[in-house]
């Protein structure tokens, strides 16, 4: 799956000329925390956040009013306090490798760019709902975590079992075990019962971790 697949197309953005009371305004009438920066010409010149927005203004000790911070606040230009060396991606990467810059980044957002345009931006709530299609969340099922020898012809042999009992698999996802030798498989599939797929323990080298009907 391409990070084009699940952004958010033609994301909000706002010019590096406007104030801060603008990017606030902008992020609250659009239910955001994030800001991509363009300039005039288009091109991505930073990103502004709400934690950003929060930092600028004066803290609780202030003894301005309501007013004067309102007016300051007016002044200040949202270029004056965004991150300018932006952490982008390709709309042609794969998901899998945004999430890891992501994380490694500790950044909850990445803008999408297509050559020198961006196009998208893709958030880690954007990567959540794909974590939910990927596991079939949604749909109502059998699901079991299997643990098992991490040798060529397992998983082919698992996903045979299932087909030969009638199920029909929703999501299959495949990661580390507790060792190099083995690998957990975690399935949902629809079609069969949850006793048969205790069963296919007897089929496959590996051991059932758990089960349940979601």
């Amino acid at each position: 799956m391409r990070v084009k697949d699940v952004m958010t197309h033609n994301p909000v953005y706002i010019s590096p000329s406007a104030s801060v009371i603008e990017a606030k305004t902008l992020m609250s009438k659009q239910n955001i925390s994030k800001l991509p920066v363009l300039n005039n010409e288009k091109k991505l010149v930073g990103i502004i956040t709400k934690n950003d927005l929060n930092r600028a203004g004066p803290s609780q000790a202030t003894t301005l009013d309501m007013y004067e911070i309102g007016y300051l606040l007016s002044k200040l230009d949202v270029e004056k306090i965004m991150h300018k060396n932006v952490m982008t991606v390709d709309e042609e990467e794969v998901i899998e490798e945004a999430a890891r810059i992501m994380v490694d980044s500790g950044i909850g957002c990445l803008p999408v760019m297509k050559g020198d345009l961006m196009v998208g931006i893709i958030t880690a709530s954007d990567l959540f709902k794909t974590l939910i299609e990927l596991f079939g969340v949604r749909q109502k099922g059998v699901r079991a975590t299997f643990l098992v020898e991490d040798v060529p012809g397992e998983l082919a042999k698992l996903t045979k079992t299932i087909t030969d009992l009638g199920g029909n698999i929703i999501s299959l996802i495949t990661w580390g075990g507790e060792d190099p030798a083995h690998k957990r498989i975690t399935v949902k599939v629809t079609g069969i019962t949850l006793e048969k797929m205790k069963d296919i323990t007897k089929t496959i080298k590996g051991e059932l971790r758990n089960i349940s009907e979601i």
